[in-house]
């Protein structure tokens, strides 16, 4: 599994619409969520996503949303391809990224509620009650990463 970290300008015209593809199809048509997908954050953002046989298995894209604070969002995988551990290994992966750059003193997320407990794997922590998200049960979470 080889984990391929790009800047937006780096992506090629085919991958960018295989990402907002995979992202439309879950965040729009699967969670019946009518609301713009693309949200002016991905020309500043770095993309983190896993191929398989030509084919973009999972996602996920980080951000700073102030100087000392990133923001990993995002993170879709697929149908077809869940349960392989492929959401893992790139929040795995974007943790290690934000680190070496070292420009970030914690890591913030919009975790849909139910998925909180995959999040707190990585240490990751609720920093906010559920709110409602586009119809959606959300938390806030926050990973410090000063050390």
């Amino acid at each position: 599994m080889k984990i391929q970290i790009k800047k937006f300008r780096q992506l090629t015209l085919d991958e960018l619409y295989t990402i907002l593809k995979i992202r439309v199809d879950a965040f729009v048509v699967e969670q019946n969520c009518p609301y713009p997908e693309i949200d002016q954050k991905d020309q500043e953002a770095t993309h983190f996503f896993i191929c398989q046989q030509n084919e973009i298995v999972s996602y996920l894209r980080v951000y700073y949303r102030l100087p000392t604070d990133a923001a990993v969002g995002r993170v879709v995988t697929p149908p077809a391809f869940r349960g392989q551990g492929l959401s893992r290994a790139l929040i795995q992966a974007a943790i290690v990224e934000i680190k070496k750059e070292g420009k970030a003193e914690s890591i913030y997320l919009q975790a849909q509620e139910h998925l909180s407990p995959f999040y707190a794997t990585f240490g990751f922590e609720k920093t906010s009650d559920i709110y409602l998200e586009d119809g959606i049960p959300h938390v806030d979470m926050s990973l410090s990463i000063l050390n």
